[in-house]
């Protein structure tokens, strides 16, 4: 296993939420990972990220350890969610509020 896997594998299997995202959950630098912070804390998630900007070497193993091409890449419990797109769409249907709840992780009740 590379080093980036390495770094890639700790942080998913130690974090019960993790988003592979360009920028930070403070400063997103793109639009789409934008989105996905903005459900993550609409939801009241605690959860960590890695800014993929850092390094080409980071932004180029995820989608290499996902065999997906986009950014962001939304983990939980260790298993690959999706990007984007899906979290959205997830998010949406209350999937992704039921994914959470069905792999322990509390998200927050909406009125």
């Amino acid at each position: 296993m590379t080093d980036i896997n390495a770094f890639i594998d700790e942080k998913v299997k130690n974090n019960d939420v993790f988003l592979f995202m360009k920028g930070s959950p403070d400063f997103p630098q793109c639009g789409f990972s934008g989105q996905v912070v903005q459900i993550l804390n609409y939801l009241g998630l605690e959860y960590g990220s890695a800014n993929v900007l850092e390094s080409a070497e980071l932004r180029d193993g995820i989608k290499a350890y996902t065999n997906w091409p986009t950014i962001p890449q939304l983990y939980v419990k260790g298993e690959f969610v999706g990007g984007a797109d899906i979290v959205r769409e997830m998010f949406q249907a209350g999937e992704l509020q039921s994914h959470l709840e069905a792999a322990g992780i509390p998200v927050k009740q909406t009125a």
